[in-house]
């Protein structure tokens, strides 16, 4: 197969992409195609700008390209960042798909668990349809609706709600280990919100799980099968280091740091991933404490 990705050099990507190199043919669209080469394997194909991409030939496309969210606060222009970074390229490669006489036969197009909002404790999943209206919900919908321009009788769009993916090497966890490793780690705000997380050998083996099971489309929760609330997984963080884990950040004190971009950490979702394992996606780690002993 072909398989075209974008964003192939950022944390699920990179993790991907060895995978994909198997048995396919691959390639990324990346601003840098020589860093790219470097990053991922010479043998993957970079390209600098999609319009070289002759969609004809793709079978499938993954789409993760997009600003990383919480890297700057977030003002109007960045907020404009944010969304255009993901936008602009899947309205790209949807309008590409539909102009093609052979598309490719599957498009799966990144999204987050952002789409539902705050949801409180509220146990959710893909069924879900009374998301809360804030800024993170509208720029899912709007990025899941360019994607799903694409669908047709010839092309499945599968949309991946991602939660929080623990990695070593980047994401969430590498912004946490700091603290904790010094003793000052600890539950945010009340503690009592939600973390939807995902071990990164999860998120990279369902992507192949949903390219191989042609079943499979629309939103899917890219999630583990047990969220936990944020002083859970604080306590089970400093248990894999050995550290305590006690200090609490008042929510006040990250509205004043983040402004806005703080709701992310004060609020969140308990996420199930209902569509994976009513297709049988076997989970590798379905606890966050084994989840972390692996990680840290």
């Amino acid at each position: 197969m072909h398989i075209f990705i974008t964003g192939a050099t950022g944390l699920i990507g990179k993790h991907l992409c060895p995978f994909l190199l198997h048995h396919n043919t691959v390639s990324v669209l990346s601003r840098n195609p020589t860093k790219a080469n470097v990053l991922l394997s010479h043998k993957v194909k970079a390209v600098s700008d999609i319009n070289n991409v002759d969609f004809n030939t793709v079978d499938v496309v993954i789409n993760l390209a997009g600003e990383p969210i919480v890297n700057k606060r977030w003002s109007d222009k960045q907020k404009q960042i944010i969304r255009d970074s993901r936008l602009i390229i899947t309205k790209q490669i949807s309008n590409a798909i539909k102009a093609c006489s052979t598309p490719p036969h599957t498009f799966i197009s990144g999204s987050a668990i952002g789409f539902y909002g705050r949801q409180g404790n509220k146990v959710i999943d893909e069924s879900f349809d009374e998301p809360h209206n804030e800024f993170a919900h509208t720029l899912c919908k709007d990025w899941e609706n360019a994607a799903l321009a694409a669908q047709s009788e010839q092309t499945r769009v599968c949309l991946l709600r991602t939660g929080i993916v623990l990695s070593k090497k980047g994401g969430a966890l590498a912004k946490m280990l700091p603290a904790f490793k010094l003793c000052l780690g600890g539950p945010i705000a009340s503690g009592e919100q939600g973390m939807s997380w995902i071990h990164i050998d999860d998120m990279t083996q369902l992507i192949l799980f949903i390219i191989k099971h042609k079943e499979i489309s629309g939103p899917v929760n890219a999630t583990a099968p047990n969220p936990v609330s944020n002083a859970q997984f604080s306590k089970r963080l400093g248990e894999a280091l050995s550290r305590p884990a006690f200090i609490p950040m008042p929510a006040f004190v990250l509205k004043v740091l983040m402004g806005e971009m703080s709701d992310l950490l004060t609020t969140g979702q308990f996420v199930k991933p209902t569509k994976l394992q009513e297709h049988h996606y076997r989970f590798h780690h379905t606890d966050i404490k084994s989840a972390l002993e692996s990680l840290v």
